[in-house]
């Protein structure tokens, strides 16, 4: 362990510490902030008799499946939408437009199209995963070096060629980006179309939790939701690392 993290987990053991200890002395309702040691005790309670476990499982679904379909359609339109400068002028603003209307404000309207439960969640995640992957795709196609063009044309590529030897290679980098980007913004997606129309997941527990004006079982799943977003960026981080140094042996040889 290096020692800036052993610095962050003094930090937080630290943070953790004053917590507690303002609730005790100042005797705040568990109503208004619960004690650590309070939400440590639901939320170990919530994994080890298992109910969390079903709306983790949920969220998790939710949140892969929006992920992978935003991602993909992004991908696909930054690649249509950097290749040909028409359809870019064309849809541009419209794309631009769907951005700027708040996902939330969409939710009813997917929920009379798709009804409640997974399906109108999966469309929100995927919708907010959508302009991270675009962007970021039609920027990381746009940075390819003028010379590198010029030798590919030189040198009698096509425009099939250049794209996939050339462009999508050299943009990773900048795709990726997008992409963890893109894996946070997910979860949020889940979480807010669990809140809206959610029949489970840790969305919907919140939500739950809230009626019965549970504060502390509200607190022990904002913990949940932030290690299962951890997890996902981690993993999204080792699965960049690997296609990247992938991409560079595949040069080398």
């Amino acid at each position: 362990m290096t020692r800036a993290s052993m610095l962050s987990l003094a930090l937080f053991v630290a943070l953790l510490a004053l917590w507690e200890g303002f609730v005790r002395l100042t005797g705040i309702s568990p109503l208004v902030i619960p004690a650590p040691s309070a939400v440590l005790i639901v939320l170990w309670e919530g994994l080890t008799v298992g109910f969390l476990w079903p709306h983790v499982w949920v969220t998790a679904v939710e949140t892969l499946l929006g992920f992978a379909l935003g991602c993909a359609i992004g991908f696909v339109a930054g690649v249509l939408l950097g290749e040909v400068d028409f359809l870019r002028r064309l849809l541009w603003p419209y794309v631009l437009a769907s951005q700027v209307v708040p996902k939330l404000a969409l939710g009813p309207i997917f929920i009379v199209w798709f009804g409640f439960g997974m399906t109108s969640t999966i469309v929100i995640t995927a919708l907010i995963c959508f302009f991270p992957l675009l962007e970021n795709t039609l920027t990381g196609l746009q940075s390819v070096p003028p010379e590198k063009r010029d030798l590919f044309r030189m040198l009698g590529a096509s425009r099939r060629q250049t794209l996939l030897r050339l462009k999508i290679p050299s943009g990773l980098p900048v795709i990726m980006a997008g992409v963890r980007v893109a894996i946070v913004l997910a979860l949020v997606g889940a979480v807010v179309g669990e809140f809206i129309g959610g029949d489970a997941g840790l969305g919907a527990s919140i939500i739950a939790a809230q009626g019965m004006m549970d504060s502390t079982l509200m607190f022990a799943l904002f913990i949940v939701i932030t290690a299962l977003g951890m997890l996902f960026y981690q993993l999204t981080i080792l699965f960049e690392r690997w296609l990247l140094s992938s991409w560079m042996k595949g040069k080398e040889t």
